[in-house]
């Protein structure tokens, strides 16, 4: 765990139910190498945030999609890309992670237009959540649309859906909750009717590979599968694995720093993958 911060003091909400995945950021050694890898490999283009020259904000068009934020490679820090949660109320979901067995590294902390934590869940993945307590400046997502989706492998699906039900009020019933339901062994997560993150099981909390480890995973749509991962490899990346899901295709890669994503050019999060 870390002690990294969303890279932006307006971080944007796609969404507006509460506890709904609301941004991801990218904590990296470089900040303008990084910044470098992903216009070319996503066609981000990038301008600075509010927190100091150390963080900038990656747009798509007019709006906001990620933040990226730069840490001394001093800290040993390890390079990731992490979700945040949008809550009501920060101080309130710090405690619930805490009566359930995660950790809460650092936070609540005001910063920017609201107020955050970052946080691990009980098998180690590494999440944070955001409490806004300013107006939005920015645009939302038009409608139908996704910046990202997420994918949790953690030891077990259930535990985990458990976990987060807790924490972020998922299946709640209240006004703006997200809704959680069960595919193939799998936790689908949808917020106000898009589905934006699931739940695997099969991950090894002390395995030697993070890939195996639990993590929560963050997914890029993108056109063409093939052609971001080409230009990923003439760009310093690389490519762990690619295949066949649903009618669409992804591949997960790691940027030159170790920064790993999946791009994906299916239609929405699937669950069985072919091929």
């Amino acid at each position: 765990m870390t002690g990294s911060h969303p890279a932006t003091s307006s971080m944007p909400a796609p969404l507006t139910g509460s506890a709904a995945p609301c941004w991801v950021n990218l904590m990296t050694r470089n900040l303008e190498a990084a910044q470098a890898f992903y216009a070319a490999v996503l066609g981000w283009a990038f301008r600075p945030g509010k927190l100091g020259q150390g963080f900038s904000v990656a747009r798509r068009g007019d709006v906001p999609v990620a933040g990226i934020g730069a840490v001394a490679a001093a800290h040993q820090v390890a390079v990731a890309w992490t979700p945040y949660f949008a809550v009501p109320d920060a101080d309130a979901a710090a405690s619930r992670i805490r009566e359930r067995s995660g950790t809460v590294a650092v936070g609540p902390i005001a910063f920017g237009k609201g107020r955050g934590a970052l946080a691990a869940d009980r098998d180690g993945a590494v999440f944070g959540i955001w409490e806004r307590t300013e107006p939005a400046t920015s645009p939302p997502a038009p409608p139908g649309h996704a910046h990202a989706w997420l994918r949790l492998h953690t030891r077990n699906a259930f535990d985990a859906a458990i976990f987060y039900g807790g924490v972020l009020d998922w299946a709640s019933g209240r006004p703006g909750a997200c809704e959680v339901s069960y595919e193939a062994d799998e936790v689908l997560v949808v917020c106000e009717g898009r589905q934006l993150a699931r739940i695997s099981s099969g991950a090894v909390e002390a395995a030697p590979d993070p890939l195996v480890r639990p993590h929560w995973e963050v997914h890029f749509p993108v056109a063409d599968v093939a052609a971001t991962v080409e230009a990923a490899r003439q760009n310093g990346g690389s490519l762990v694995e690619q295949h066949r899901v649903g009618q669409g295709s992804e591949a997960t890669l790691l940027d030159p720093e170790g920064g790993l994503f999946t791009v994906t050019d299916a239609a929405e999060p699937t669950v069985l993958r072919s091929g």
